[in-house]
């Protein structure tokens, strides 16, 4: 059943992926030739460039995704807060495959909320980002040290 949910969790990821790339391919001809690629904490633009950063997102999740998968598939090369022993070998293993998925997600939104508000703030200056990057920074914040701590109780 672990590897039932797995797979699902898997899948929904790369269609994460697929859906970044097809959202970023369906609207790169309407962007305008500069557009924001980088936004302060308050959400303005920043810094800006050529049409072709739109395909930044896209490019980073996929490039994580990638790496997520191969760290789940091949846990014994992956580095641990903790001394892998027998006793703590499965716990861990198992804690570090739900975290990375759960991780992955959790950067997935951030990269379609930030691809969604680039492409938006592209054509109105007085867009808004749908998650606010506090609570985006907040979240990845978060996230880590209560992984690592769920971590510790398995040691």
């Amino acid at each position: 059943m672990e590897n039932i949910l797995f797979i699902i969790f898997d899948i929904f990821n790369f269609g994460w992926v697929a859906f970044l790339w097809g959202f970023t391919l369906k609207n790169y001809n309407t962007l305008p030739e500069r557009i924001p690629v980088h936004f302060d904490m308050e959400g303005k633009a920043d810094g800006f460039g050529g049409k072709i950063y739109a395909f930044l997102m896209p490019v980073l999740a996929l490039g994580l995704y990638v790496l997520f998968v191969y760290g789940v598939r091949h846990p014994e090369g992956t580095n641990f807060p903790v001394e892998i022993t027998d006793q703590n070998m499965n716990a861990q293993f198992l804690i570090m495959k739900i975290g990375l998925r759960i991780l992955f997600v959790v950067l997935a939104i951030i990269f379609t909320n930030i691809q969604d508000y680039m492409f938006r703030s592209a054509a109105d200056d007085q867009a808004k980002p749908k998650i606010s990057f506090a609570a985006i920074f907040l979240s990845v914040v978060l996230f880590t040290p209560a992984l690592l701590f769920i971590a510790h109780l398995f040691k």
